[in-house]
């Protein structure tokens, strides 16, 4: 069954190529409206969830997924060089490192390879986030809705978006560590 729930998240699947459009064309006004937007929905399809008992396997799996290819498409998009020959009016004033985007894949795709993992060898099926994970997300977004807004600004802001992006390497890193730390416990129990 299709909840309320599960179709905000769904709406916030669709509002992703939206996003990222608005993002090339440097119209990053409207991409912080959506980004927002998107967060709003992300809290919302929670709430309505749990206060309505609108809890459901698919929105468990649908939930985290809209999230990362939300996280995943403004890391990709924020990290392009200005002016790529598709869309060679593109540019940015503050972005994020290429390094920070491949990590950040890097970690999301690892952490679904251990839960597979742990899965197909101990039958572990829930693999709730950890507070260092949440954290870590929760860093990530604060770092992608501000590059976004101070594009908005058209505010070069080196300091700021160098002290965001090392603290979500750094948190990105953490969390990556202690979800294998916490599958290896996982599978050494079964």
């Amino acid at each position: 069954m299709l909840t309320l729930a599960n179709q905000l998240t769904l709406f916030r699947m669709v509002m992703i190529p939206l996003l990222i459009t608005l993002l090339l064309n440097n119209l990053n006004g409207w991409a912080l409206t959506v980004f927002i937007l998107a967060g709003i929905t992300d809290a919302l399809d929670g709430l309505i969830a749990r206060r309505y008992s609108q809890s459901s396997s698919i929105g468990a799996f649908l939930d985290p997924m809209a999230d990362k290819l939300l996280m995943t498409a403004c890391f990709i998009v924020l990290a392009l060089p200005d002016h790529p020959k598709t869309v060679p009016d593109f540019h940015l004033t503050n972005r994020i490192p290429l390094y920070l985007t491949i990590v950040t894949i890097s970690r999301d795709v690892f952490i679904v390879l251990i839960v597979l993992l742990v899965h197909l060898t101990s039958g572990v099926t829930a693999f709730s986030p950890s507070l260092p994970g949440k954290l870590t997300t929760a860093v990530q977004l604060v770092t992608i809705g501000t590059v976004i807004l101070l594009n908005f600004l058209g505010s070069e802001q080196p300091i700021l978006v160098g002290a965001l992006v090392w603290l979500t390497l750094a948190l990105t890193l953490a969390s990556g560590f202690h979800y294998i730390y916490r599958a290896t416990r996982t599978a050494g129990k079964e």
